[in-house]
């Protein structure tokens, strides 16, 4: 005949920690080994379960399984000297008139490593999503810095752009006159400082009247309004931006040692706008609209702003002008000239 089975037998053999005890009378009625070596009694005593659990929240504990009938709880032990994660489950039993409580002990380091990992994994992830989403805003801040926001949403939803007609852009043209014979010019790195700042400056006042930096090559600057979405006040706009990067470049000579002097051409006219190359980006304007414009700083003077009669015709009413007589223009034959002065009071901004 084959022997009886023995429970607790089994139960000593599991490696979950089992005991039933009495919470009421603060005993316990039984214990497997595995709960005997993560809960040992204090020396030489037996100890009640507060003695054995100290960090139990005996009133909690109590409170909840009469409540719901269970307990649940998680805390450490030290396992042959190793912090040990365990999660306590605590189940309300009624046996033979009495109520005890069957309190199970699991080892969740297993399970807590898996955890720490997966928030390691995720901490990673959103760490790295931040970075791609920085970076990401940092390629857009570049591109804008090179091209029209209109034309970069085209590129980025579509992966290319389509050259665009313009009939009346305003653009401006800017040189340094004897930029090479400057003293400045034999230190490289004073020279480009200088014209970072003026540059920069010049970005903020182009800015403000919702016009566009198109290029900078060595010391000119390009500028212009109506590209790629027309305002209606282009080439007043334009002759705004030339007036104060005139005041500028004065305000800024008379306190340094350094003097920049700029030749300004304006003009209003016809142009096409294109993204050009295929890994390095660059916008740009062609056409008789741009060329006109650098013949008419081309016959600029220093401090001067120079326009023809047609850009003239648009904004008489509103700005100071001088006329300065005709010129043979390579290209486009005799025209006669202005220089802008001012910005009429009345319209002074």
């Amino acid at each position: 005949m084959d022997n009886p089975i023995d429970p607790r037998a089994l139960l000593q053999q599991l490696h979950l920690a089992v005991a039933l005890v009495d919470l009421e009378q603060n005993s316990i009625c039984f214990e497997n080994a595995c709960f005997f070596d993560w809960f040992p009694p204090p020396a030489e005593e037996q100890g009640g379960i507060s003695d054995r659990i100290p960090s139990l929240p005996m009133d909690k504990a109590v409170q909840r399984l009469s409540d719901r009938g269970s307990y649940r709880l998680e805390l450490e032990v030290q396992v042959k000297g190793r912090a040990t994660p365990v999660r306590l489950e605590m189940h309300r039993m009624e046996h033979q008139g009495a109520t005890l409580t069957l309190i199970e002990g699991r080892d969740i380091s297993k399970e807590k490593e898996s955890q720490y990992m997966l928030d390691s994994y995720s901490r990673m992830a959103e760490k790295n999503a931040k970075a791609l989403e920085r970076e990401k805003d940092r390629v857009e801040r570049l591109l804008l810095n090179v091209m029209p926001k209109q034309v970069y949403e085209e590129l980025k939803n579509y992966g290319t752009t389509t050259p665009q007609h313009f009939d009346n852009a305003a653009i401006l043209m800017l040189d340094f006159v004897r930029f090479t014979d400057m003293q400045i010019s034999h230190d490289a790195s004073a020279l480009v400082s200088e014209l970072n700042d003026i540059f920069s400056a010049f970005d903020r006042i182009v800015e403000m009247f919702g016009c566009e930096r198109i290029r900078t090559i060595g010391d000119s600057y390009m500028a212009v309004s109506g590209v790629p979405e027309e305002s209606g006040e282009d080439t007043a706009n334009i002759a705004r931006v030339a007036l104060r990067m005139r005041r500028y470049l004065e305000k800024r000579n008379a306190a340094h040692s350094n003097e920049w002097r700029g030749r300004i051409g304006i003009n209003t006219g016809p142009v096409i706008g294109s993204l050009v190359g295929i890994q390095k980006y660059v916008y740009d304007l062609f056409g008789p609209g741009v060329n006109l414009a650098a013949r008419m700083e081309s016959h600029s003077e220093p401090m001067r702003i120079t326009l023809n009669q047609a850009t003239y015709e648009l904004i008489k009413d509103d700005f100071i002008c001088t006329p300065r007589g005709e010129s043979e223009i390579k290209g486009f034959g005799p025209m006669e000239l202005y220089f802008l002065e001012d910005e009429a009071k009345q319209h002074y901004r």
